[in-house]
């Protein structure tokens, strides 16, 4: 386009031609700077059609109300035994780290080995 417009021919099929020329021209520029941006950028991320996007959603909702159905169905003794099962097991920690703990008031001497096991 930096031909003055007084330059440009009055035919109406030339006028065509150069038009479609141009198109072409602006179309491979753009293919060309898409080009370049993948490769300095590299691909988009992937995208999943909203069919399937829907269909995972649909899955994770069953498999939600499944574990809340289960839930229900439990006994109340049986949920109680299982929550006293996960506070046994709280606060059990391995020999060597059991004696590196004092009271706040005393001195805190540990072993080394006993120190760096423990964290």
């Amino acid at each position: 386009m930096s031909e003055p417009t007084d330059s440009l021919p009055d035919d109406p099929a030339t006028l065509k031609a150069m038009l479609l020329a141009e198109r072409t021209r602006a179309e491979r520029l753009a293919q060309i700077i898409k080009e370049m941006q993948r490769h300095r950028f590299g691909r988009r991320a992937e995208t999943l059609p909203e069919d399937q996007l829907l269909l995972g959603f649909e899955e994770a909702e069953q498999t939600a109300a499944s574990d809340e159905a289960n839930q229900e169905a439990t006994s109340p003794a049986e949920r109680e035994v299982r929550a006293a099962k996960r506070r046994a097991n709280r606060g059990s920690l391995p020999s060597p780290c059991r004696g590196s703990r004092r009271s706040s008031t005393s001195k805190i001497t540990a072993a080394p080995a006993a120190v760096g096991h423990c964290m």
